[in-house]
């Protein structure tokens, strides 16, 4: 069996939720879970948290975060954040990482997710505008940084 550069990749994947309402120019992100996640250092298990970056060309204009989940490889979110978008020409960051006892986390890997973005991360984006006010799920999986 031969892995694809992709498997090599990934460190995990993401569930994530997004609705776009344009007259309220709104962007939900709603982060559901992550499976199958790799830890740095080959650690057994971690505390997850996830940040989500707005990105107007490549510049963070904004950022939330959830809640950080105990030692575990397959957290539950289902934690929603709520962005102000004037218009379609936005980015998204997703970036899993792991608490660290200094608090600043140590990123695990990261999802792009937008017009700029390749793979599932456009298919994610453009399946959102073609849906408008109705959430789409996907599932996508997580690159190391």
């Amino acid at each position: 069996m031969r892995l694809t550069p992709q498997a090599v990749d990934a460190v995990g994947e993401i569930l994530l939720s997004l609705s776009y309402l344009p007259t309220a120019e709104r962007l939900t992100v709603v982060v559901a879970k992550c499976k199958n996640l790799i830890w740095t250092n080959e650690k057994n298990t971690a505390d997850p948290f996830v940040k989500v970056y707005l990105l107007q060309d490549g510049r963070k204009i904004s950022k939330k975060k959830t809640s950080t989940k105990r030692d575990d490889t397959n957290p539950i979110f289902n934690e929603a954040m709520i962005f102000s978008v004037p218009s379609a020409e936005l980015s998204l960051r997703v970036t899993v990482a792991e608490a660290t006892d200094d608090g600043r986390g140590e990123n695990l890997g990261h999802v792009i997710i937008g017009p700029e973005a390749s793979g599932m991360g456009i298919t994610h984006w453009n399946q959102m505008l073609a849906t408008l006010r109705k959430p789409v799920s996907m599932w996508h999986p997580i690159r190391r940084i």
